[in-house]
């Protein structure tokens, strides 16, 4: 195990050249494919009602991160999932003299929630074309595009979204979702031939939840397009081996998230310090010359900005693989 001050130390040391960029909008090191999953920026000060792509490409370069895991909470307007939005002056909103009801609090969500859903249905797909243009024209390549539906999806929604999927110019989805919703998705995969990776959980105890080994089979099932994003910092939170599991069903694995957690349900750690066997994963992939690109996926509590901890995180991936 890596010891906090040999990870800072990786840090910020040089780079072999086994770490070179592969071109642009991909970067191979030891033939292992590595990217940052933007999810991982989902702090980063944003103006309300607007996406915060250009601060992304900013943290991306900082990072020195070449493809990515796009995050529809970073194309879409500030929302109560997509990080702090910048305040207002202090005299715009007066303290409350008395707190919200928590029927307040739910008619101010739904309120969000709807606005939300307008705003998917009315914006033109030219809207993610343009996005896309952006990451193009700073040689950030875009290997999927996340969307994490729930039950509030309407039909027309998860439409949408598969549209602004293909204005990206992706070929592959992902999406942190249920068994129930696996369902519903399934017929826009195969509608639009597009290969949508599942991305797992920890929480074994909820039956619908895509956390166990059986429940990624009975979720896969669904279509001949669903694939598996597995996030190894989930996995051996819920107790799981990732090493042994990837072998046995890497034709499966669409890509991996990659994190650190520990074990029975554990916190998120800096890299090299919970239970997730991150350089026994990546060591794998890379003896076997796996096709399955991994994303550094940045959710522990560091004491730096979003952007140099993804840095720290991005030279341990490296280091490892050196």
């Amino acid at each position: 195990m890596v010891s906090r001050r040999d990870f800072g130390k990786m840090a910020f040391a040089g780079l072999p050249l086994s770490a070179a960029w592969s071109g642009p909008g991909e970067s191979v090191v030891n033939g292992v494919r590595l990217g940052v999953a933007t999810y991982s920026f989902r702090d980063l000060l944003r103006t309300p009602g607007q996406d915060n792509i250009d601060g992304v490409i900013q943290a991306l370069q900082f990072a020195g991160a070449r493809e990515i895991e796009l995050s529809s909470a970073n194309t879409e307007p500030a929302g109560p999932n997509s990080g702090p939005a910048v305040p207002p002056p202090p005299s715009a909103y007066p303290p409350p003299i008395t707190a919200p009801t928590p029927e307040q609090v739910a008619a101010a969500k739904l309120a969000v929630r709807n606005s939300l859903r307008r705003w998917r249905l009315a914006t033109p797909a030219r809207n993610h074309e343009a996005i896309r243009a952006k990451f193009q024209a700073a040689g950030i390549g875009l290997f999927a595009y996340r969307v994490d539906y729930d039950e509030q999806f309407t039909e027309q929604e998860i439409e949408v979204t598969f549209m602004q999927a293909k204005a990206l110019g992706v070929r592959t989805m992902a999406s942190l979702t249920t068994l129930n919703g696996a369902r519903r998705l399934a017929p826009f995969a195969d509608k639009h031939d597009i290969s949508l990776a599942l991305h797992n959980t920890a929480n074994e105890k909820d039956p619908n939840a895509i956390a166990t080994p059986q429940s990624f089979r009975t979720a896969l099932a669904f279509s001949k397009n669903f694939r598996l994003n597995l996030d190894i910092g989930h996995f051996t939170a819920a107790n799981h081996e990732a090493v042994a599991f990837i072998q046995e069903n890497h034709a499966s694995i669409s890509h991996l998230q990659i994190k650190d957690r520990t074990r029975n349900g554990g916190a998120n750690e800096q890299f090299g310090e919970g239970d997730t066997p991150i350089k026994d994963v990546l060591n794998l992939i890379r003896e076997k010359k796996l096709p399955i690109p991994v994303f550094i996926e940045y959710e522990y509590l560091g004491l730096g900005t979003p952007q140099e901890e993804v840095k720290k995180c991005m030279a341990y991936v490296k280091a490892a693989l050196a």
